[in-house]
């Protein structure tokens, strides 16, 4: 259960996905001079090296945020783009960003962060790089529950399970919710994988029955190597804020010409 490094993964072709939508939201909700929350069950360590053993032993970094750097996926002047450019500045140009240090770019004085990990090594490493926020060595779901509604209620929840678990899928829709209920102004952003076996088309039937309209962006991309399951990245946004929707539209086609 505590296995899932996201080391190997970092800058694959699903985290630009999630981490174009995630920078887009928080742009716009950071915009407006009122404080907000931001809240992540599952953080990570916040900061990777494309460069490091990990990334260069599946080439997913290769295949995804390098390559959509060299080809110039994004346009100038993304939000994204924007917060690797300063995270570079100061970590090196091998660097990359975890969606905690994305949020960190963007988060203001006055503002607040709560980031769960419970993975002792992810949740260390992450100590290092995070003091802008409340550290939760703890289930995320749970912190979710305990924090909620935050203050400032103005915000933005990032879900970003391992789904090491075939369990996860089942349990989200109850988790968010719970969330839901409690922080009915809050902007509850859930990643999924799209795999294969499609396992996460109830969850996803569950969540659009119970919130019609949420936000549900897929992109689809070859598997990252023979064998490799996963085809596709997801994120489900309800609340979402202004704009989203044809950022979404606009990184799926570019996902349609590219990937």
């Amino acid at each position: 259960m505590l296995s899932y490094q996201h080391a190997y993964h970092a800058g694959n072709l699903a985290d630009l996905h999630k981490h174009a939508l995630l920078a887009t939201a928080l742009d716009y909700l950071t915009r407006k001079d009122k404080p907000l929350s931001y809240l992540e069950t599952h953080a990570g360590r916040g900061l990777y090296r494309l460069d490091g053993a990990e990334a260069t032993k599946t080439g997913e970094a290769r295949a995804g945020i390098q390559r959509a750097e060299a080809e110039g996926w994004l346009p100038p002047g993304h939000p994204l783009l924007d917060a690797l450019a300063q995270i570079r500045r100061s970590h090196g140009p091998q660097a990359y960003p975890g969606s905690p240090l994305i949020a960190a770019h963007f988060l203001r004085r006055g503002d607040s962060a709560h980031l769960a990990e419970l993975h002792p090594a992810e949740h260390e490493a992450l100590m290092h790089v995070a003091g802008f926020a409340t550290l939760h060595r703890q289930d995320g779901f749970q912190m979710a529950q305990a924090v909620c509604p935050p203050t400032p209620r103005r915000g933005l929840i990032l879900i970003d399970p391992s789904y090491e678990v075939k369990a996860d899928y089942a349990a989200i829709p109850r988790q968010i919710g719970l969330i839901a209920r409690k922080w009915n102004v809050g902007v509850i952003a859930l990643w999924y994988p799209i795999l294969t076996d499609a396992r996460h088309v109830p969850m996803l039937t569950a969540l659009m029955t119970a919130y019609p309209d949420a936000l549900r962006s897929e992109v689809s991309f070859p598997p990252a190597r023979a064998g490799h399951s996963m085809v596709g990245s997801g994120l489900w946004v309800l609340n979402p804020p202004f704009g989203l929707d044809e950022e979404a539209a606009r990184i799926e086609d570019i996902f349609r010409r590219n990937a």
